[in-house]
């Protein structure tokens, strides 16, 4: 018995016999094209068949079989060949070519082997999951041979596969962790298939950037608060425990969905002071304090400074006028 197996090509499959002529090949491509197994023979056969198993598939040019797949390819002196239409997983197994000489029968096998690509037949949805949270992602695939299945995270931070199994588990999710994972089924039938599933890892705001700023009376101002979120965070601005509103006049706020701007356009000794970012998601809410101050606060602190550091550099002439003068 041989095998025919050779998914992209035909695969010949010798087979003589000293005396007489008679050469089975066979091919196949699975759904895409058929299956044709060929049986070359000479002029001293008098009567051949194709059987699958025990099930007589032809008989010279008449048809046994139902199926109406199978069709007659060629009935000549020299070859006698038979095809399988969009070939199936349940057509795999033996097949014989019987002739019969003026001396006795003979008969040479080919066992067909259908080989699948892989298909990706059950994957995990999309999930948004809460950090710290445990995740399971499930990636089916079926084909012939079975496929191998690997599970890798889109990220430029990932480092080759996750996993080398159907499942994927992920113990205390991190917010670095979210992104889309990618499951691979191959079997070298033909190119891998590959799905992917987005994971989103919420988690409450951290605001990133709150810096105070200086400008002049009668200057356009902007206080800036940064803060990163899962889902995007929602910013709110206060002074002296006061929200501020839109539409104040003078000041307008300006929000993106990491971003918050508090828009001065035209600063007075009033808007002067401390102000508080509030970011919030429905997993939490922080706040940093941002100082608008004017060009006279930036220069007491300079001065400030700058006079803490000539008291250091006259201390060691006191101490040496005290030490004299006892």
């Amino acid at each position: 018995m041989r095998e025919c197996c050779v998914p992209r090509s035909p695969c010949h499959l010798p087979r003589r016999d000293p005396g007489w002529s008679l050469w089975i090949s066979g091919s196949f491509f699975y759904i895409i094209i058929c299956s044709s197994l060929q049986c070359t023979i000479d002029n001293r056969v008098t009567r051949v068949a194709w059987l699958n198993r025990s099930t007589i598939l032809y008989a010279g040019n008449d048809k046994w079989c139902l199926d109406p797949r199978v069709v007659l390819l060629s009935n000549t002196q020299t070859q006698y060949s038979i095809e399988i239409q969009n070939v199936d997983v349940y057509d795999e197994g033996p097949y014989t070519c019987s002739v019969q000489t003026d001396n006795h029968p003979k008969t040479s096998r080919v066992h067909l082997i259908v080989q699948v690509s892989p298909k990706i037949v059950e994957i995990s949805s999309d999930i948004s999951i809460n950090e710290g949270n445990n995740i399971s992602l499930t990636c089916i695939a079926t084909g012939r041979p079975e496929p191998t299945v690997t599970w890798r995270h889109i990220s430029p931070k990932a480092v080759g596969f996750v996993s080398e199994d159907e499942y994927l588990e992920i113990q205390g999710i991190t917010r670095e962790q979210s992104g889309d994972y990618e499951c691979s089924a191959s079997n070298d039938v033909a190119a891998p298939v590959v799905r992917r599933v987005k994971v989103t890892v919420n988690y409450p705001p951290y605001i990133s950037e709150a810096k105070g700023t200086g400008v002049p009376v009668g200057q356009k101002g902007t206080l800036q608060c940064e803060a990163s979120a899962v889902p995007s965070a929602e910013f709110q601005w206060y002074k002296d425990d006061k929200r501020l509103v839109e539409g104040k006049k003078g000041v307008k706020v300006e929000n993106r969905p990491f971003l918050s701007k508090l828009i001065f356009f035209n600063v007075s000794e009033h808007d002067y002071g401390n102000y508080t970012c509030v970011a919030s998601n429905k997993l939490g809410h922080t706040n940093a304090s941002i100082t608008l101050f004017g060009p006279g606060a930036v220069s007491e602190v300079n001065n400030g400074t700058s006079r803490r550091a000539g008291c250091i550099w006259l201390l060691p002439l006191l101490v040496l006028h005290l030490l004299l003068k006892f």
